[in-house]
C-alpha cells in the first residue's frame, strides 16, 4: 500500500561503452596531474636546491641551522660539520641541519 515496487535493471552488455569508462576516469587522472604540478614538483625542486647548497658549503661560510643557531663553519666532515657559534664555542652538527647560508659579514 505505502511501499512501491522496486525493479532491478538488467546488466549492460559485456562489450560496454569504452569511451564512457574513460570519461569517468578523467577527473581522477586530472586530479593527480594537478597535484603533481602544485605539490610534488615544487617540493622536489626545493629538495634539489637544498642538497646543492649543502654540498657547496665551505669553511668560513656563515650559516643558519634548523634549530635557530647562527654560526661560522670551521670544519667540514662527510656528513657533519663544526660550527662556531661564539668565541671558543663550537658545535658539531649534521649537514642537513643547515637551512640557509648567510651573506658574508652577517655575524660579528
Amino acid at each position: 500500500m505505502f511501499i512501491s515496487n522496486a525493479f532491478a535493471q538488467t546488466a549492460p552488455a559485456a562489450g560496454g561503452d569504452m569511451s564512457s569508462s574513460l570519461m569517468s576516469m578523467l577527473p581522477l587522472v586530472l586530479m593527480f596531474v594537478v597535484l603533481y604540478f602544485i605539490m610534488i614538483r615544487p617540493q622536489m625542486k626545493k629538495q634539489k636546491e637544498h642538497r646543492a647548497m649543502i654540498e657547496a658549503l665551505a669553511k668560513g661560510d656563515e650559516v643558519a641551522t634548523a634549530g635557530g643557531l647562527l654560526g661560522r663553519v670551521t670544519a667540514l666532515g662527510e656528513g657533519s660539520l663544526t660550527v662556531q657559534v661564539a668565541q671558543g664555542v663550537e658545535v658539531q652538527m649534521q649537514r642537513s641541519a643547515v637551512v640557509q647560508v648567510l651573506p658574508k659579514g652577517t655575524l660579528k
